[in-house]
């Protein structure tokens, strides 16, 4: 039997300060009353809210009488409903969460969201094509965000996905929240959005955040279910098919990334699953494993000084344990959602220390186990320059990108156009050659022996461990300089020619 998900993390361990969360839940339609085994539909979403991070539920429904979890709004309509969720976004100092309360969903799905250790503005996406039928409106995804969004009276070019009725928005975006409330009030009001319905409410706030330029993270779905339901029967079918789902599987496939390196893909990825559900059920935190990675990598180093063919062949098994231990952390922290930007920086830098220490461990064995070391001290020396440089060209484009993204213009629309952006037409120059050729052969085996030749940590430390274990130092070195050089000359011709094309 699989193992039960493991507790949330609080804030405190995720490493973000504490925030009152809190959550609109629209019950204004007749299904979020329809009755479970267990109480009704809203029933089942106020308990699963109940083991979130979420501390102020406010209801809104067609009554001013107590439905749910916590005294509820009396709304008589659209207007009104969209006017509390303004409400509740002026009042909150943290982020405020936005669901129907007509929906049957997999506490993990709603999890993705709302417990996010970020807090930011994010939407829930299933990658359905678009296509989804009613009560799932269109949106379109590009780069990872919400591009696009639909409702009854707001169209969608090129859908790829359906929004699914979780929306969370973050601390900084709340003004922009009520702000898009209040306009999408005047307009049903003012009649202006054809014959939007009140079961729309979070749909039509979705499409003003992204007319409005706020960044809406996408969140998929997966084999996850998270669905709204119509009434008493849709809903226990929707409740059945919960159960087809192991939820502890499903956040632990998404825990693991598809499309790492090789090494780290065919040769840990494949089978760390179970060391992750090991640190998790002993309560490690990422930051811990983390940590046992850098010290196996540093009585790695002991070893590899010794010199000796039998401690080499000891340090080269544990570079191996230490790499596996690095794919873990990250695995884990996304398994548990303890993590954050000190986590990940801590890793890096163990990364890097792991990798230099190894190094030096190398070519003091070497240098002390023969008569004449040969210049090792200005290769081992080459070799941590030749890394640290490749990782500056790293950091520096994906800071460089990321900086571009974030002066890109912002173009708000108006909510009362029913139309859609086009996504933008490729440009009619035509690109380099070395881009042409990069993308016909971005596919297949071809795809994975691009990412072993760029040499990413999980191909340097199999290197490492071969050519210590089965050679020496001097040989590990010249492999790395080699190789590293390659690669170095490979991505920067590559970004090169993507950046002028």
């Amino acid at each position: 039997m699989p193992p039960s998900p493991p507790s949330p993390p609080t804030q405190a361990q995720a490493g973000h300060r504490p925030s009152r969360a809190a959550a609109v839940v629209l019950a204004t339609t007749p299904a979020a009353r329809s009755v479970l085994a267990d109480g009704t539909v809203l029933d089942r979403l106020a308990g699963q809210l109940d083991t979130l991070p979420v501390r102020d539920v406010h209801v809104v429904a067609r009554t001013a009488v107590a439905v749910g979890p916590g005294a509820a709004d009396g709304a008589r309509g659209l207007v009104d409903d969209l006017r509390s969720v303004a409400k509740v976004a002026r009042a909150s100092s943290g982020p405020v969460a936005v669901l129907p309360g007509d929906l049957v969903a997999h506490r993990e799905a709603l999890a993705m969201v709302l417990e996010h250790p970020a807090r930011d503005t994010a939407a829930l996406v299933a990658a359905d094509g678009g296509d989804g039928g009613p009560l799932r409106p269109p949106v379109r995804v590009e780069r990872g965000r919400v591009a696009a969004a639909g409702s009854s009276y707001h169209r969608v070019v090129r859908p790829d996905g359906t929004f699914r009725g979780v929306l969370q928005v973050g601390e900084a975006d709340l003004g922009g929240l009520a702000g898009v409330a209040e306009e999408l009030a005047e307009h049903v009001q003012g009649g202006r959005l054809g014959t939007v319905t009140g079961a729309e409410v979070g749909d039509l706030i979705l499409v003003g955040l992204v007319r409005a330029g706020v960044p809406v993270r996408a969140v998929m779905l997966g084999p996850l279910h998270c669905d709204r339901v119509t009434g008493p029967g849709q809903a226990a079918d929707a409740v059945r098919r919960l159960a087809e789902v192991d939820e502890t599987a499903a956040r632990l496939d998404a825990a693991i990334k598809s499309d790492d390196g090789f090494v780290a893909t065919h040769l840990v990825s494949s089978w760390s699953a179970w060391p992750v559900r090991l640190c998790a059920r002993l309560s490690l935190t990422p930051n811990a494993v983390t940590g046992m990675s850098l010290g196996l990598a540093a009585l790695a180093a002991v070893w590899f000084s010794a010199g000796q063919r039998a401690a080499m062949l000891a340090g080269a098994g544990l570079v191996l344990l230490s790499f596996v231990l690095d794919c873990v952390d990250g695995q884990l922290a996304r398994f548990t959602r303890a993590f954050s930007p000190l986590g990940a920086w801590l890793d890096a830098i163990s990364d890097r220390a792991k990798e230099y220490a190894v190094y030096v461990g190398l070519a003091a064995g070497y240098a002390g186990a023969v008569a004449l070391p040969g210049g090792i001290w200005a290769l081992a020396v080459s070799a941590m320059a030749l890394q640290t440089l490749r990782h500056t060209i790293d950091f520096s484009f994906k800071a460089s990108v990321a900086g571009a993204e974030r002066a890109g213009p912002v173009r708000p629309r108006s909510l009362a156009d029913p139309g859609d952006v086009p996504p933008e037409t490729p440009s009619p120059a035509r690109p380099s050659p070395l881009v042409r050729l990069s993308g016909r052969f971005d596919q297949g085996a071809v795809r994975w022996l691009r990412k072993i030749v760029v040499l990413p940590i999980g191909e340097r430390m199999a290197l490492i461990a071969v050519t210590a274990g089965l050679f020496d130092a001097r040989v590990t070195f010249l492999a790395l300089l080699g190789w590293g050089g390659l690669a170095m000359l490979y991505t920067v011709a590559g970004r090169v020619a993507r950046s002028v094309s």
